[in-house]
C-alpha cells in the first residue's frame, strides 16, 4: 500500500475532487443526450461551449484553492475557498 501520507487530504480537499470527477460525468452524460450544447459568446469575446466553460470553470477553481492554501498556509479556511469557487463557477457558465 503506498503512503500517502505526505498530502493533505482534507475533507474540503476531497470534496474538491469528488465534485470534479462528478462534474465531468455528469458533463459526459448531458453531451450524451444533447450533443454540441450551442456554442455562444460571453464575457471574454471568444465562442465557448458547455465543455470549454467547464474547464474554465475548474481552472480558475484551483488557482481559487491554491491561493487560499497558499496565502493561509495551513490555517487556510478551505471552506471559504470552496464556495468562492463554487460561485466562479456560476459566474463562469452565466457570463462567459
Amino acid at each position: 500500500m503506498p503512503d500517502f501520507s505526505w498530502m493533505a487530504w482534507t475533507l474540503p480537499t476531497a470534496i474538491f475532487f469528488v465534485a470534479i470527477a462528478g462534474l465531468i460525468a455528469l458533463m459526459g452524460v448531458w453531451e450524451a443526450v444533447s450533443p454540441g450544447g450551442g456554442p455562444r459568446y460571453g464575457l471574454l469575446r471568444f465562442e465557448t461551449t458547455r465543455g470549454d466553460r467547464l474547464f474554465l470553470s475548474l481552472l480558475g477553481s484551483a488557482f481559487i484553492c491554491l491561493g487560499f492554501v497558499g496565502l493561509g498556509g495551513e490555517d487556510a479556511n478551505l471552506w471559504i475557498g470552496l464556495g468562492v469557487c463554487l460561485v466562479w463557477f456560476l459566474l463562469v457558465f452565466r457570463f462567459v
